[in-house]
């Protein structure tokens, strides 16, 4: 040993030994393929067969009645249920329509007394979910409904549910209209306050979908306000009445039609939400574009990358339902079958990836 090597040898005997950081370890993906909009057994036999476990059904009925009562839902529970799907989700008559077609518009009219017995009824509802075993409900928030322009042209000649909000008529205005956004969280902080309790009483988590474009702040549509039609308002929707019984039905697409690079920003939403449990359900679909201008498009050829997506649902340990929402028209596809089963031969594919992951 030369002087050198005997000088140093001490030194390094008495450093630290330094080793990589453990890398963190992922939960394992916890999400289920879902589906909505039917409760038809013959239909979803056929559902079970391409891999679909769970579902939202179709609409109960579009007012309190026998079909909202304990004994109509265990009916409609028993039925889903006989093809091997569970039901683990209703929709309540808070539809995705505008509001002259809504079930209840006086909630959102601000209209007293009908207001107070159209909450009610819908209080009556989620109480009879808990009691029939459905654990969660979505609802929509909804003047506007879905705000589209004119169609466009995608893959193969499918046609692709367009919006640009530069081309879209704003006449006539709403019913609703002069509608601003203090007055709308108003209407929608009073609901809140009286179907929160209920929910957290009887432990069903009610799930709202955001509005379906959201318009720029300020000018909004047809005298509408979108107040949830942006991150920011989805953030202040979910922190009124905080509790873990409400959240949001996460349309990943909507969501994405608020970005104005949703292929980057994406992400980081799905882990807002997700790491505070505000997230009940997702609707996994795919856009090209960004705010004020998209189509909606196949999940494996839109501007998000869907695994990616998926990724973060894994990271923030999100457990429940993953389906297709939107799917584009194919000629001769009588009622969208054959692109809702390819949306769930993909949605299929890329959990077995991420799952795969380590």
């Amino acid at each position: 040993m030369n002087r050198r090597q005997a000088l140093l040898t001490p030194l390094a005997a008495a450093a630290p030994r330094l080793t990589a950081a453990p890398k963190a370890k992922l939960p394992p993906l916890q999400v289920k393929l879902g589906t909505q909009h039917t409760s038809d057994p013959a239909y979803l036999r056929i559902l079970a067969a391409l891999g679909v476990t769970h579902i939202c059904s179709q609409l109960p009925s579009r007012s309190l009645d026998e079909k909202w009562s304990v004994d109509g839902l265990k009916r409609l529970k028993e039925s889903v249920e006989s093809t091997g799907i569970q039901l683990a989700m209703v929709p309540l008559p808070l539809s995705s329509s505008i509001i002259e077609k809504a079930e209840y518009p006086s909630l959102l009219l601000g209209a007293s007394p009908d207001r107070e017995k159209a909450v009610d009824e819908i209080c009556e509802m989620i109480r009879n979910c808990a009691r029939a075993g459905i654990p969660a409900a979505k609802y929509n928030m909804s003047i506007l409904g879905v705000v589209r322009t004119a169609p466009t042209t995608g893959r193969g000649g499918a046609t692709y549910s367009t919006f640009k909000y530069a081309g879209a008529k704003q006449d006539p205005p709403s019913a609703a209209a002069p509608l601003p956004a203090d007055l709308y969280w108003e209407r929608i902080t009073w609901f809140l306050d009286r179907v929160v309790p209920v929910a957290d009483e009887f432990k069903v988590r009610i799930a709202c979908h955001p509005h379906d474009p959201g318009m720029p702040k300020g000018k909004g549509f047809k005298g509408v306000e979108t107040v949830l039609g942006s991150v920011e308002g989805l953030k202040r929707f979910v922190s009124i009445r905080e509790n873990p019984y409400h959240g949001l039905n996460f349309c990943q697409g909507t969501v994405s039609e608020m970005l104005e690079n949703p292929r980057a920003e994406i992400g980081g939403v799905i882990r807002y939400f997700g790491g505070r449990k505000k997230i009940f359900n997702v609707h996994f679909r795919n856009i090209e574009g960004k705010f004020l201008d998209f189509r909606e498009t196949f999940p494996d050829n839109g501007d998000v990358d869907m695994p990616a997506a998926l990724r973060a649902y894994r990271e923030v340990g999100y457990d429940g339902m993953i389906m297709p929402d939107h799917v584009p028209k194919i000629e001769g596809d009588t009622g969208g079958r054959q692109a809702f089963a390819y949306c769930f031969g993909y949605i299929q594919a890329v959990m077995q990836m991420v799952g795969a992951e380590s």
